[in-house]
């Protein structure tokens, strides 16, 4: 609320349960000495963040937290320099208290702040993003490795993952297998699987955030991750170009 507007009219913004915090450097500012009668009417605890505690506005503070500052780094010691700092590491300190004092959690940060990175960040969860249905990778453990290679060709996420006939997830293969595998000089006509995957694969839930996916990711130096239910059933898969699409990276 800017004090010059609530002389004409804002000051109606402010009612009878409401707490009113005024930043004034000299603790004289017109405009909010001027307010101090209205805001003894309405009753409203007064906290002023000011450099002189022995001001009008302090006086009439019911909290007065102390802001002063020897010299401003001015060279004519009149522009706000370090006045301004101060002030602004005491409005951080200040919220950040108040923040542990209410328990505010990341989610109540994410609900405010839905755009840009920090929202994507804080809101978006794997279920948004993972590709699903028939356009997830996946073959059975006894499959010959050539069908292997066809699908992780035709889906495109640098992996597939094997199941079993109930969906669950038994392990996956990975571009890095593929390679592993050729070194061997296996037969990718004759040997199955099962045999070339990587068993206890690195998964993650579609509830968790997507930005925990970017994390497992980084951590385990991996490009794709399939997506699990609680009873280890393949429900979906993402890559990191997903992840790179949806802005999360």
């Amino acid at each position: 609320l800017h004090p010059a507007e609530a002389g004409h009219g804002d000051l109606g913004m402010i009612t009878r349960g409401d707490a009113v915090l005024a930043l004034s450097n000299s603790g004289e500012t017109p405009e909010l000495v001027l307010l101090l009668p209205h805001l003894k009417r309405l009753a409203v605890p007064l906290m002023v963040m000011t450099g002189r505690s022995d001001s009008t506005l302090a006086r009439a503070a019911s909290v007065t937290l102390d802001v002063g500052v020897p010299e401003e780094a001015c060279p004519l010691n009149l522009a706000p320099t370090a006045s301004t700092i101060a002030t602004l590491a005491m409005g951080d300190a200040l919220a950040v208290a108040v923040l542990e004092a209410r328990g505010f959690t990341r989610q109540d940060f994410a609900r405010s702040h839905p755009g840009g990175a920090l929202g994507r960040k804080l809101l978006l969860h794997v279920e948004d993003l993972m590709r699903t249905g028939a356009a997830v990778p996946r073959i059975g453990p006894d499959a010959p490795l050539s069908n292997g290679l066809m699908e992780m060709s035709r889906k495109g996420l640098g992996m597939t993952v094997v199941v079993d006939p109930e969906e669950r997830i038994l392990g996956v293969f990975t571009d890095g297998d593929l390679r592993r595998a050729l070194d061997r000089q296996i037969d990718v006509h004759a040997t199955v699987m099962r045999a070339v995957m990587t068993a206890h694969a690195r998964t993650i839930g579609p509830r968790e955030l997507a930005a925990e996916a970017v994390h497992l990711m980084e951590v385990h130096r991996i490009t794709a991750l399939p997506v699990s239910d609680a009873n280890g059933r393949l429900v979906g898969a993402l890559n990191v170009h997903d992840l790179l699409r949806a802005g999360v990276v």
